[in-house]
């Protein structure tokens, strides 16, 4: 069986995944933006189809005011007689919580909130008893992988929070995960800053609390000596078993701009990589500990075809599933339609870590035509891709003294540039058109039966590594201005 990796594409970072039956269930973070954790099924492992968000009410997650990259930090999913788990971190409210759900497809509970603090939360069921970790410091200020037992109707803890294993020395121990094999118990964790120096590492025990043997040849996973390769800052995974009794890892990663080019601006996206036990009960991940952009392994899962879909619109896509919006949206300036989507602005803008009227995309890949009509009556209106807040690139038709205009405007930390702007007189609409590739992005319009260049971009100033922070580039809609109202139709983004 040959598969591709990434297998999902895109700013969907921190994967936690569960198995009930025959179907996999896969969340990751969302950070700032709504709704939160979004979740995927899969009977493959491969082919992944979102089907809802854990956090879809207001009254679930606070998000008001909260700066890129803050608010829903790694989540974790999973199953126990009969019910659903998510539990998560608020970073910015310091928070760890869970929610959960007798059905996947329909709502989630109100948060129940757990006083442990730490990021990464994870939750281990086992007798009737259900256990909570995290990183940090446990109630002797003793830092590493924090436990403690939790009522989980109240989430009220049952005992003290006890540091249970620091790891192997690398720096920012996280991401851990506990699990029972062959009458084991494994804890994985990540380490090295999920960056290029970010690594899967575990050790195992006799007991949920151990102590913890850690595997001799830690890191299990990395990526970070692969000099010159696509795939890079591997780690952050959870173990998965399939039907057939093998072992998988789905874990984050990301695709740098090219060989030498140490930059991503995709995000962190979801790696699948074959695990494998030794007859001594110590498993490594795959091919010599590393992550492959492809894998060919004798697993035989019969005729599994890897399907990409190439071409988003409007009529494709789900405004519910596939877009999401910058922290809590006002409702009711979003008038979204199967073929066609109408925006109010407001005063606030894409600048200041607010709830300007914006709807997003994720941009899945690097090669790509972008394309939309807009119109629009007073303001602004237009396409940004958006990495944060100081961190975008706008092409948009805006109203003017006299008549409207198209401008491209580039926001690189303190620098806000309208590099380009064309008049339109008196036509109040326009078809605005990007195209990406790994290292630029060219900005056009079409009107009046031509097409223009504006101007062009490079890709790494919206990237992690000048950016900061841990998002990806959304391809969002947007409308700025107290009397703004814009209507977008024809929407397409094209993968070539």
């Amino acid at each position: 069986m040959k598969y591709n990796n990434p297998v999902i594409k895109g700013f969907y970072p921190d994967p936690s995944v569960c198995k009930v039956e025959d179907t996999y269930y896969l969340v990751c973070s969302s950070f700032q933006y709504f709704p939160g954790v979004p979740i995927f099924e899969s009977k493959d492992l491969i082919n992944w189809t979102q089907i809802g968000h854990c956090l879809t009410r207001e009254s679930q997650v606070q998000l008001g005011k909260v700066g890129s990259s803050g608010g829903v930090f790694a989540p974790t999913i999973r199953y126990n007689n009969g019910r659903f788990y998510m539990t998560t971190t608020n970073d910015t409210t310091r928070q760890n919580f869970y929610v959960w759900t007798d059905d996947i497809y329909d709502e989630w509970s109100e948060p129940i909130y757990v006083e442990q603090g730490g990021i990464d939360p994870d939750l281990y069921f086992e007798d009737g008893k259900a256990f909570f970790m995290s990183n940090g410091k446990d109630d002797n200020g003793i830092g590493g992988i924090v436990q403690c037992e939790i009522d989980i109707e109240t989430g009220s803890k049952l005992s003290p929070s006890r540091s249970i294993w620091q790891g192997t020395g690398g720096r920012y121990l996280e991401s851990p995960h506990l699990y029972k094999i062959n009458g084991r118990y494994y804890l994985m964790a990540a380490e090295g800053g999920t960056e290029y120096g970010h690594m899967v590492i575990y050790a195992r025990g006799e007991s949920t609390s151990g102590p913890f043997e850690a595997y001799p040849n830690n890191p299990v996973l990395t990526n970070r000596n692969k000099g010159g390769y696509e795939l890079q800052g591997v780690g952050h995974g959870d173990l998965v078993q399939d039907n057939e009794g093998n072992w998988w890892m789905l874990h984050l990663g990301f695709r740098q701009i090219g060989q030498w080019l140490t930059y991503h601006h995709l995000g962190r996206e979801v790696f699948l990589t074959p695990v494998a036990f030794d007859e001594d009960g110590w498993f490594t991940a795959g091919h010599n500990g590393t992550t492959l952009t492809s894998f060919d392994t004798d697993r035989n899962w019969g005729p599994v075809i890897q399907q990409e879909k190439k071409l988003y619109t409007f009529e494709n896509t789900d405004w519910n599933l596939d877009w999401c919006y910058l922290r809590h949206p006002i409702a009711a300036n979003y008038l979204l339609e199967p073929d066609k989507a109408t925006l109010k602005g407001t005063a606030v803008t894409l600048d200041i870590p607010a709830s300007p009227t914006f709807i997003g995309i994720r941009q899945r890949d690097f090669n790509a035509v972008i394309s939309c009509d807009v119109s629009l009556t007073h303001g602004e209106a237009g396409i940004t891709l958006y990495m944060d807040e100081n961190h975008h690139y706008d092409l948009a038709i805006r109203k003017a003294e006299t008549g409207y205009i198209v401008i491209e405007r580039l926001n690189i930390g303190d620098i806000k540039s309208i590099e380009y702007e064309i008049d339109l007189e008196s036509d109040n609409h326009a078809t605005l058109i990007i195209r990406a590739s790994h290292e630029c992005y060219s900005f056009l319009i079409q009107a009046n039966g031509k097409d223009t260049l504006l101007g062009t971009a490079q890709t790494r100033y919206l990237s992690s590594e000048v950016a900061g922070g841990f998002t990806g580039v959304l391809i969002g809609l947007y409308a700025y201005g107290e009397e703004a109202k814009a209507e977008f139709s024809n929407f397409k983004c094209e993968y070539l």
